[in-house]
Order: C-alpha cells, then sequence, then structure tokens
C-alpha cells in the first residue's frame, strides 16, 4: 500500500473554566501533490489574518508573585509562539518601572503588541509606559485633566505569574498562562477603559481596575511596609485592617454616566461581544458630539451629585475585579470598555454589618443590597478629605491654629486616630486623599476576547 502523506494543524481546544489548551488535527492523503497545495492554502490563509502578532516586545517581571515568571514563560509560552511563528524580543526587567522606562524609549512601530509576565503591578507599568508614549508622540498633555487622550494601536497581552492577577481574571476568566498566550496567538482583542487620577493639575496615575480609599487603601498601605512577610501580608493586613474599623470623613461629588445602557445592580455582566460596551460607546460618541457642537449642555452644566460623610470605603472598579477568592469580584456587573466606572460607597456601619458586605463578595447574594452601600455608575469623581476641606478652609480664612488643634493623627508619636486614609490604585499606593478621576472609553486594547458564557464546542486555528 502507498504510504499516505500528512500535515497536523496545530489548534485551541476549550477547556473547563474558561480554559484553553492547545490541540492539534492530522490530515492524510495519498495524493502528494493535494497534500502540498492543501498545506500551502492554509499558510496563505493564516498569513493574511493581520489580526494576529508576528513580532512582540516581551516583558517579563522575575520577582513578581511567587518568583515564577521566568518559568512559566519558558515553559508554557515560548513553544506556543514558536509554533505559530511569533517572534519576539524579550527584557527581563530588573527594576521597578524598567518596562515603563524601555517603552519611553524603544522604537515600538516594529511590534505588533507587548506581552507582560507577571501581576498585576507589571501590567501597569507597561499599560503607564505605553499610554504615556502615545501622548507624548501625541502632543498630549497628561496633566491637564480635561486633555483627550489618543488610543494606543498597540494591543497587551498578558501572561499572569502575579499574586492575584486580578486584571487577566476579569477579562479572560481565568489565570491560566496557556489560555492567555493562546489568546495572543490567536489575535484576539479586547477594548478597555482607563481612569486617570489626577491630583491639582498633575497626573497621578492610570488605573484599571481597583482605586480604593478607606478599606483598600489602609490594606495596601500597611502591607507595603511588611514585604518580608511575602503574600502573607495581605491576609495579615487584611485582618488587622478589619479590626481596626477606621472610617474616614469626606466629600465625594460624581458625575452620573448618562450615556451606558447598563447600570450596576442589572445582573448583566461583562461578557464577550459585549452589548452594553458595545451600544455605551456609541450614546458615548453621539453625547460627547452633541456637546462638542453645542447641541446640549456640556459636562460643566450638567448634574453632579454629592456624597459626604464618614465612609469606612470608597471603591471605583473600572471592571469587575474578580479573582479566585472572589469570582465575582468588587462589582460583578462592571463593564470594561462602557466608558464608566462603578463607584461604591460604603458609608461608617458596625464592624459586624462590614464583614457581611465583605462575605458577599465570596457568593451569590447581592452585595450591594445594605442599607450603608450605595452604588452609581460614573464617568468622573472628585474626592476631598474632610481635612484638606478645613486646612482649605483655614488658608482663605487666614487663619491660624496652634500644633495641638491641628493634631489629627499625621506626626509621629500622636496618640489621635488618623483623618486620612490612602488610595490604593492598582495595588500600587497614593498618599494624597485629594483626587479628580475621569474615566476614557477603551483607550487600551488587550489580547482577549472578554469572558465566554458557558460552553462552546467549536475550534480556532
Amino acid at each position: 500500500m502507498e504510504k499516505p502523506h500528512a500535515f497536523t494543524v496545530h489548534c485551541v481546544k476549550r477547556a473547563r473554566r474558561h480554559r484553553w489548551k492547545k490541540a492539534q488535527v492530522t490530515f492524510w492523503c495519498t495524493d502528494e501533490p493535494l497534500c502540498s497545495l492543501w498545506l500551502q492554502t492554509l499558510r496563505e490563509l493564516l498569513a493574511k489574518l493581520t489580526c494576529r502578532p508576528k513580532h512582540l516586545l516581551v516583558f517579563i517581571n522575575p520577582f513578581g508573585g511567587k518568583g515564577q515568571g521566568r518559568r512559566i514563560y519558558d515553559k508554557k509560552v515560548a513553544p506556543l509562539f514558536a509554533l505559530a511563528a511569533i517572534t519576539t524580543d524579550i527584557i527581563v526587567t530588573e527594576r521597578a518601572n524598567h518596562a515603563k522606562e524601555h517603552l519611553y524609549e524603544t522604537n515600538l512601530e516594529k511590534y505588533d503588541g507587548i506581552v507582560c509576565v507577571g501581576g498585576d503591578g507589571m501590567f501597569s507599568e507597561v499599560l503607564h509606559g505605553l499610554v504615556g508614549r502615545t501622548q507624548q508622540n501625541a502632543g498630549v498633555d497628561q496633566n491637564q485633566p480635561r486633555a483627550t487622550l489618543v488610543p494606543s494601536p498597540l494591543r497587551i497581552g498578558i501572561i499572569p505569574a502575579g499574586s492575584t492577577d486580578c486584571v487577566c481574571y476579569s477579562t479572560v476568566g481565568t489565570n491560566d498562562a496557556e489560555t492567555s498566550a493562546l489568546h495572543i496567538v490567536v489575535g484576539d482583542s479586547l477594548p478597555l477603559d482607563v481612569s486617570s487620577i489626577h491630583h491639582r493639575s498633575s497626573l497621578l496615575r492610570y488605573s484599571v481596575s481597583l482605586l480604593g480609599y478607606g478599606f483598600y487603601g489602609d490594606i495596601i498601605r500597611d502591607s507595603e511596609k511588611k514585604r518580608w512577610m511575602g503574600l502573607a501580608r495581605y491576609d495579615f493586613s487584611g485582618l488587622k485592617t478589619f479590626l481596626s474599623h477606621h472610617s474616614y470623613e469626606g466629600t465625594v461629588s460624581f458625575l452620573p454616566a448618562q450615556h451606558t445602557v447598563g447600570s450596576p445592580r442589572d445582573q448583566k455582566p461583562c461578557r464577550s461581544g459585549c452589548f452594553v460596551c458595545r451600544q455605551s460607546r456609541q450614546q458615548l460618541e453621539e453625547e460627547q458630539k452633541k456637546s462638542l457642537y453645542g447641541l446640549e449642555n456640556s459636562e460643566e452644566v450638567e448634574e453632579w451629585k454629592v456624597a459626604c460623610g464618614k465612609f469606612l470605603a470608597i471603591n471605583a472598579t473600572n471592571m469587575s475585579c474578580a479573582c479566585p477568592r472572589s469570582p465575582r469580584g468588587l462589582s460583578p456587573a462592571a463593564h470594561l470598555g462602557d466608558g464608566s466606572s462603578d463607584l461604591i460607597l460604603i458609608r461608617k456601619c458596625s464592624r459586624f454589618n462590614f464583614l457581611r458586605f465583605l462575605v458577599r463578595h465570596t457568593n451569590q447574594y447581592d452585595q450591594f443590597d445594605f442599607g450603608f452601600v450605595e452604588v452609581y455608575r460614573v464617568k468622573k469623581f472628585h474626592f476631598t478629605s474632610k481635612r484638606l476641606e478645613e486646612e482649605d478652609t483655614d488658608l482663605r480664612e487666614g487663619g491660624k491654629k496652634r500644633f495641638g488643634q491641628l493634631c489629627r493623627g499625621d506626626h509621629p508619636g500622636c496618640c489621635c486616630p488618623t483623618s486620612s486614609s490612602s488610595w490604593n490604585c492598582d495595588g500600587e499606593v497614593l498618599s494624597t486623599s485629594a483626587l479628580e478621576v475621569r474615566v476614557h472609553c477603551q483607550l487600551v486594547q488587550l489580547f482577549a476576547r472578554g469572558i465566554e458564557d458557558g460552553p462552546k464546542q467549536a475550534s480556532h486555528g
């Protein structure tokens, strides 16, 4: 019998819990010319898929999470890139902001995307470098809070190798490195909102997941002092912060997102091909055009809402902030690309009630169904702590107070409880308590497609 000819096609197979696995199918043919024709045709078709990357810039954080970034890339990612004929330039970061600095200096035009191997901190560093470089090239002043930021043409891929991997989990549905690598290989694209955070006309940071004051701000501030504990510092600081039960007084002013077709409590989570994100973006663009041509009131005269009082926590989420410990996240119905953020206000309450609220993040119950919890979908918001409001009033009045009157726990040895928290910005500490936050709709693109709903059997080559 004549020996048949064959070729193998590598493809994607969907597994459980949003995971993708590499699979392969071998085709046999007794006619060698026909087999060669099929192989040539498939290669030509794949070459025409412009969505698939051919050359990537890869940043590997060897210190993040459990220090497994390099091993994860070499074992699980590099072989898949090689199979897909993707070439890479690899930078192993040596210090904080190494990736950000490199992105400002290197020629990005030769790349089809950027891949970061690490945790949420590594992604944030790449995000800041890419967004900052894009604005620099476009001549946009990032320190201007009302500036219209220019989207970057390059997509970012995330290979999870951190401690929580919140961004990856919230955009893919799992923190599995092989799954993320396969999304990059097939060239998926997912638009993502980014919030800019300013203080007195100076850009502080960008945020894509959690911006938290009070409870989450205190946790990150305390955990930074205990890095010697490793990952256990988050649990220790979380328990310590919960037991201390500090509340903080201040004022939140926010501009509701009238353009969005969703709401924080509609129980419609963001999924692949999300209708809410698509429609909300269209509505926002129409709203901006009308404002530009004076056909409706501009944001300066739109109705801002104000909430003031004592808060245990103030959280703003651009995504669900889901992770393995909290599969539904801080705001289960938050959307990745609808041009808005979910603002969650947890007012002062008993320690028991606050515990009930925190437990809701791990189960299927509505975590906003408490009298002390408020949630709003917003385009912008400002926050000023009570202490800063009082100090600004003192300055305006030209009054002078004695040191003892000004003492509110802000100097060493003070016995008074602190009146200001810090902000937790995607896992980084922002010490200032007065912020101006604005959501920029779909400012960046990820190599992802969003969380897929339900089991599907189709495969992708």
